[in-house]
């Protein structure tokens, strides 16, 4: 089956009030033609589950400058005035997640787990309303699992069954992401021609991804 669609086509699937998760890590491995066809497109009233917000004009910082994100669960907004000034206005809902702890809900969520056990954040406003586990005669938070109508995912290369390799650090969140949500859009640099991506090398597998595209 062909999965490769324009950026428009695929990005013209998904609805306002969508729940994205969007690789990336300071814009590093983040998918940015499928952003901007976003911004483009005038999607509206999302929640983004993401690393950060980048900074103005940068990656999903593209997202906040046009005000489109409604709700934003992040484990730091980046190096972002403008996010922190929404923040602070009460343009857009932040939660604030232990970094460490958002990859492991997102892992969770693509796993069918039900929960995630860690002490990260026990004490703090991190644990304000969550429930607690004592094992072992130590105190554990109890974090529910990720999971999100679309991933937007950054891959260095894909074959044409949408096996896909990452890049070195921009690999980060987006492997996690691509098994959490319930369709997988995903932006590739490079195109291989079937069988140059080994089964024992992909790192996501085909299996998962619904859509590809070229990045620009």
């Amino acid at each position: 089956m062909d999965k490769w669609k324009s950026t428009l086509d695929a990005v013209s699937t998904i609805p306002d009030g969508a729940v994205l998760m969007i690789g990336g890590f300071m814009g590093c491995g983040t998918p940015n033609g499928l952003v901007e066809e976003l911004v483009r497109q005038g999607t509206r009233d999302l929640t983004v589950i993401a690393n950060d917000t980048a900074r103005p004009g940068v990656g999903i910082g593209k997202l906040i400058d046009a005000r489109r994100v409604r709700k934003l669960i992040v484990s730091h907004i980046g190096t972002n005035p403008e996010t922190q000034r929404q923040m602070i206005a009460g343009e857009v809902e932040v939660e604030l997640v232990p970094q460490g702890t958002l990859a492991e809900r997102v892992r969770a969520g693509g796993s069918g787990l039900g929960a995630v056990v860690t002490p990260t954040g026990v004490g703090t406003l991190v644990a304000e309303g969550k429930r607690t586990i004592d094992i072992d005669g130590a105190t554990f938070l109890v974090e529910l699992p990720l999971k999100a109508d679309f991933a937007l995912i950054n891959a260095k290369r894909a074959d044409r069954s949408g096996n896909l390799e990452y890049a070195l650090t921009a690999r980060n969140f987006n492997p996690l992401m691509a098994l959490a949500a319930a369709t997988v859009i995903a932006e590739v640099e490079t195109i291989a021609s079937a069988g140059v991506i080994c089964p024992d090398t992909a790192v996501t597998p085909h299996v998962v991804v619904d859509c590809l595209v070229a990045a620009e």
